[in-house]
């Protein structure tokens, strides 16, 4: 969202010298395993997760709020070796006291925020432990991994007492082995969970939308073999054919093992060798492919082996890309019919995270006549990916880059590599996603930029199949919006936020603006709108009226239709979401209003507006 981060600006000049020399030694980085450096400690990607055979750690945990993380560090902050993650039973003649027990703790659900849960903790920010007892049964020759979907933002987990793994990052999955630290009969996991704001955080101190701590997605346990499949990429080759393309990796596998893709559909089957880095490389063609698009969502089961290890996919093939200022999938020029989405749960608030929510909020953007969502501002459970796939909508993902992070800061450019690599690790195979978002209005300076293409070049040395495009602000002179960042040169796509009729001017001054675009390449408005509560009514010029904003809209749309390379656009937003930068009393209430539906599922005039241009097909042009 635009609005005020200008306060943070000047932090992105005070170690340019340091970022430049860093930033070449950062980009060699592993994309495949995070390390230390990036702020984890014993985690992996594992592509499919979702696919494994899983046993739920969801439902109802212990938690103790510990606001100044008394259960790790002792009054001197040095870690406790007799900290909460032991879950110590106190005994009597024990000769010091226990002062806490989770078995008398209140409970949390998991997955879920703790914020709407429990009134107390609706504003909180800091640590919350969480615990679970589970039985379990461990079998030879297997590999156990802790698979959690997000953990909102530095997590810690401890299994029968032993630390397993430590992550950052808020909004993106992650795996840690188990295997050792887990036994016959009886077991228990510790999370500790801190969404506490940092400026080194990414995305940082101040952001538009609400900070909702605690296990937000899935728990649980996978197993798989002592050699297992652990990342793929299984894709559509670009031009007229159907030569599938790709690569196996498989952990613990020497050089010459025998990877096999089989897509039984289509009967075809192809098999390749894993080289010394255990990775094996696909090529073969197919017959009879029906292509996945907006209007033929079509997936085919793909099954991948290695050894004994196996795993059945779900996978779309298309081609995404680019000719002058067209959007290509499919060698045809589209437009993006769309709309901005947060991950913010329907009528129950908090954040999303079940199938449900998923068809909820999708659903609305297909009755809406979109082809497209963006996914702001950072990435959404695979839920949703999963739904977008089987629903046949183009998805913008992206990188919690937002505002003013301290882009001068090695160790913040190498945390926004660490989730680059976990989104697209784990998102890779979803033919939903063509767009990877690299960021959101960030302030126009030399370190931004650097940082920003360092992050462009690490997404297309991981994946060349998409296009690369970020959220950027726009410069006026007088009448004229200029854009213009020199950012524009590291993206496929341009993506802009404005918004004439309420952040500036009135609605009817975009009848009279012009657009300079500084780039012959795509364009996608990724950001207009207006705020309106649902049910407030008063004339088309009062603001937070349901008037004002369908006001705003009727204005925008034949003015984008005027911008001659627009090739889509995401109106904000779908939804109306909660954020704390929003207080106005009796109106916002600590929601942003944007929303063409208020969070209780209420369709405001605005909806209606644009479900007519998209329907009718009066907005847009592919070429």
């Amino acid at each position: 969202m635009a609005g005020r981060f200008e306060k943070g600006w000047e932090h992105s000049m005070k170690r340019l010298n340091g970022f430049l020399l860093c930033v070449v030694l950062i980009g060699v980085l592993c994309a495949v395993r995070v390390s230390r450096a990036q702020a984890s400690e014993g985690t992996m990607v594992l592509t499919g997760a979702d696919r494994r055979p899983a046993m739920s750690l969801n439902g109802e945990w212990a938690s103790i709020v510990d606001p100044y993380f008394s259960g790790l560090h002792s009054f001197h902050h040095e870690e406790k070796k007799n900290g909460w993650f032991l879950n110590y039973k106190a005994k009597p003649g024990d000769p010091f006291p226990t002062e806490y027990d989770f078995a008398k703790a209140p409970k949390l659900k998991v997955p879920g925020d703790w914020n709407t849960q429990r009134e107390s903790l609706f504003y909180y920010e800091g640590p919350v432990w969480y615990e679970k007892d589970f039985t379990y049964k461990p079998k030879e020759h297997t590999h156990v991994f802790l698979h959690v979907g997000a953990a909102n933002y530095r997590s810690y987990f401890w299994v029968n007492g032993k630390k397993v793994c430590e992550h950052e990052g808020g909004y993106t999955a992650f795996n840690s082995e188990v295997t050792a630290a887990i036994h016959a009969g009886d077991n228990f996991v510790v999370a500790a969970v801190d969404n506490a704001r940092h400026e080194d955080n990414v995305p940082t101190l101040e952001t538009d939308w609400w900070n909702y701590g605690g296990l937000t997605r899935e728990v649980s346990l996978i197993e798989v073999p002592e050699e297992f499949i652990d990342q793929y990429d299984v894709h559509l080759e670009r031009g007229e054919g159907s030569a599938i393309a790709g690569w196996v990796h498989v952990s613990g596998a020497k050089a010459g093992e025998k990877v096999e893709v089989e897509i039984p559909e289509l009967g075809a089957r192809s098999s390749a060798t894993t080289g010394d880095d255990g990775r094996a490389e696909l090529h073969f063609d197919v017959k009879g492919l029906e292509r996945w698009s907006p209007e033929t969502p079509k997936l085919y089961k793909v099954v991948l082996k290695a050894g004994v290890d196996s795993i059945d996919e779900l996978i779309g093939f298309r081609t995404v890309g680019t000719r002058g200022t067209e959007i290509l999938v499919n060698g045809k020029p589209v437009f993006l019919r769309g709309v901005a989405i947060h991950a913010e749960a329907p009528y129950r608030t908090g954040r999303a995270y079940s199938d449900k929510d998923a068809e909820t909020l999708l659903g609305w953007a297909k009755e809406l006549g979109c082809n497209y969502v963006r996914l702001a501002h950072y990435p959404h459970d695979e839920t949703m990916l999963r739904a977008a796939d089987r629903m046949g909508l183009f998805v913008w993902s992206e990188n919690p880059v937002y505002w003013a992070l301290e882009f001068d800061n090695p160790k913040v450019l190498a945390k926004a590599e660490q989730q680059l690599a976990e989104e697209i690790g784990t998102l890779r195979n979803h033919a939903a996603i063509i767009l990877w978002s690299m960021a959101n209005e960030t302030p126009n300076t030399e370190a931004r930029t650097q940082f920003i293409e360092t992050l462009a070049a690490r997404a297309r040395a991981m994946d060349a199949t998409r296009l690369i495009t970020a959220a950027l602000l726009v410069r006026a002179n007088g009448d004229t919006k200029i854009v213009d960042d020199p950012l524009g040169k590291a993206l496929d796509v341009i993506g802009v936020n404005e918004y004439i009729g309420w952040y500036e001017g009135h609605p009817e001054s975009a009848d009279r603006t012009t657009w300079d675009i500084g780039y012959q390449k795509p364009l996608i408005v990724s950001e207009f709108g207006a705020g309106a509560k649902a049910g407030r009514h008063g004339g088309e010029n009062e603001r937070w009226t349901e008037e004002y904003q369908a006001n705003v809209y009727r204005h925008q749309l034949p003015m984008l239709n005027k911008i001659a390379q627009l090739r889509g656009m995401s109106p904000w937003v779908l939804m109306d979401f909660r954020s704390p930068n929003r207080p106005l009393v009796g109106i916002q209430d600590e929601f942003n209003r944007k929303g063409l539906i208020s969070d209780q599922g209420e369709k405001k005039q605005a909806f209606y507006v644009l479900e007519k241009a998209y329907k009718d097909k009066t907005i847009g042009r592919a070429e």
